[in-house]
C-alpha cells in the first residue's frame, strides 16, 4: 500500500532545469519511482550526460528538449515539441533557476552595485517562465486524472540572509534570487486556489545545499543550522517525489521547507 502511494508508474512529468544539480537528481529518483521522463534544459550535452547516467534505472520512456527558458519564444517552441511527444502531463516540476556567478557583472556584488539587468534576468527564468510555462502546458495538466505542478522554492524566499555568513568571504546573496523566489512560492499559492481542484501546486523550498563552498562558510552555515550540516540533492527529492505521488493527493497551496531546521531560528 505504502509503495502504490509514493509510485509514479505510468505517470508523465516534466522537470525543467534537468540538466543542474538538483535538476539530474530529480530525474534519477522520478525515474526510478516509474515515471516517463520529459525533461528539459539549456545545457543539451548536460541533458545527454543526465539521460546516459539513468541508462536501464529508467522504467518508462525519457524524451530531452533544449530550450532557453529565459526566452519567450523558446519556452512556446518546447511547449509545442511536447506536445507533439505527449497528450497530457501527470506532474511539472519548475525546477530551472537563474543563480548567476560571481562572473556575471552586477550579480554577485553588494546592494548598491546590483544591476538591473540582473535583477530581469532572474525574474524572468525564477517568476515569469513558471507562470508562462504552466499557462502553455495547462491543456496538457487538465488533460490528466490528479496532475500535480511542483516549484522549487529557496529557504531565502521565506526569510532574509544572515550577513554573519558571509564576512570576509566573495560570496554573495542577490536581491534579486531572494525576490524571485519569494514571489515564485506566492504565484503557487495562487495556482493553487486558482487551479483547484482539478491541479494540485506546491512549492519545496531548499536550504542551502552543499556546493563546494569555502570551509568558513560551511562551518558558520552548518553551526547555524539544527541539524549540524548542509544539506544535499538526496534531502531534497523526498519531498518532490511525495508531492508528484497520491500520497499527497490532499495536499495543495503548501510550501514544503528542506532546511535542517535553518529558518526555525
Amino acid at each position: 500500500m505504502v509503495s502504490e502511494l509514493f509510485s509514479l508508474e505510468g505517470k508523465k512529468i516534466a522537470i525543467t532545469g534537468a540538466a543542474g544539480h538538483l535538476g539530474s537528481a530529480l530525474a534519477a529518483v522520478v525515474a526510478d519511482a516509474g515515471a516517463d521522463l520529459y525533461l528539459v534544459d539549456q545545457d543539451g550535452t548536460g541533458l545527454d550526460a543526465v539521460v546516459a547516467r539513468l541508462g536501464a534505472r529508467a522504467k518508462g520512456s525519457v524524451e530531452v528538449f533544449v530550450a532557453d527558458l529565459e526566452d519567450e519564444a523558446s519556452r512556446k517552441a518546447f511547449v509545442e515539441a511536447l506536445e507533439s511527444t505527449t497528450s497530457r502531463l501527470d506532474g511539472l516540476v519548475h525546477n530551472a533557476a537563474f543563480v548567476g556567478t560571481s562572473e556575471l557583472e552586477g550579480w554577485a556584488v553588494g546592494f548598491k552595485d546590483q544591476s538591473l539587468e540582473t535583477w530581469r534576468r532572474a525574474l524572468e527564468v525564477n517568476v515569469t517562465a513558471p507562470f508562462h510555462l504552466t499557462q502553455l502546458m495547462l491543456p496538457l495538466l487538465e488533460a490528466a486524472s490528479a496532475p500535480s505542478v511542483v516549484t522549487i522554492g529557496s529557504v531565502h524566499g521565506i526569510v532574509g540572509p544572515d550577513w554573519r555568513l558571509y564576512e570576509g568571504l566573495e560570496m554573495a546573496n542577490p536581491a534579486a534570487y531572494a525576490a524571485s523566489k519569494a514571489a515564485l512560492i506566492q504565484l503557487t499559492t495562487w495556482l493553487a486556489t486558482t487551479l483547484a481542484p482539478a491541479i494540485r501546486c506546491n512549492s519545496v523550498s531548499p536550504g542551502g545545499l552543499s556546493r563546494s563552498q569555502p570551509s568558513t562558510f560551511v562551518t558558520r552555515y552548518e553551526e547555524r543550522t539544527p541539524m549540524g550540516r548542509m544539506g544535499s540533492e538526496n534531502d531534497i527529492v523526498g519531498a518532490v517525489v511525495y508531492l508528484l505521488s497520491d500520497a499527497s493527493s490532499y495536499v495543495t497551496g503548501q510550501n514544503i521547507v528542506v532546511d535542517g531546521g535553518y529558518s526555525s531560528w
